[in-house]
């Protein structure tokens, strides 16, 4: 049987799809009986096809990054199903959802389920959590005072906080930060998409730290 909680592991219909497995089936326990003989058209990686979900998650889980991603979601964010997606390419180790439990998953195209995603009902929870576990918290907003992220070293570890389309973080955000960078922009829009400015920052971070000699 399946390991997945789900009745149909393979939902997404991924362009790279594949077939069922092609001859002898193999007794390795990673693999996923009902991917081998219906095809897997999940969007993984080839390394991951026909494995259950479950066994991909503890594979993520051996080399996870030490960053982790935070956003408040107060206004019940659209953005943050691409957050999420971006967060698992970039193999961050969380996403925390601050504010309303509630999130439009679709943008996740269902990575989500290999991403651990933890909730905060307020930004004081939330902060306690990340000092009790010894996690900087980096702000990104372009506010009075803010250091452009392109000459910033950030932390190894550490957790990028990000807030909402629009209004961007909260004041109490903003002062729980122990660092607030701004990701420099050159034409006439004040700001950029909340989910684009994720991406950017995720990937300043494995540049630095994943390609420092770069």
């Amino acid at each position: 049987m399946s390991e997945t909680t789900e009745p149909n592991p393979s939902v997404e219909l991924s362009t790279n799809g594949v077939g069922p497995w092609r001859g002898e089936l193999p007794t390795d326990e990673r693999f996923d009986p009902e991917l081998l003989q219906r095809g897997d058209s999940r969007n993984v990686i080839d390394k991951y096809r026909y494995w259950t979900m479950a066994t991909i998650v503890a594979d993520l889980d051996k080399h996870r990054h030490e960053f982790h991603v935070a956003i408040e979601n107060w206004q019940h964010d659209m953005n943050i199903g691409s957050i999420v997606r971006s967060a698992n390419a970039f193999g961050a180790d969380t996403v925390h959802i601050i504010g309303r439990r509630r999130w439009n998953k679709r943008g996740a195209m269902v990575t989500d389920r290999y991403q651990h995603v933890s909730h905060h009902p307020d930004v004081a929870s939330f902060v306690d959590r990340m000092h009790e576990a010894g996690i900087p918290i980096v702000a990104i907003d372009n506010v009075p005072g803010s250091v452009i992220i392109e000459t910033f070293d950030l932390p190894r570890r550490c957790v990028l906080l990000f807030g909402q389309e629009g209004p961007g973080l909260s004041p109490e955000a903003i002062a729980s930060a122990d660092a607030v960078v701004e990701i420099s922009q050159f034409g006439s829009t004040r700001s950029m998409n909340a989910s684009a400015a994720a991406a950017v920052t995720m990937h300043s971070w494995i540049l630095q730290h994943k390609f420092p000699t770069r």
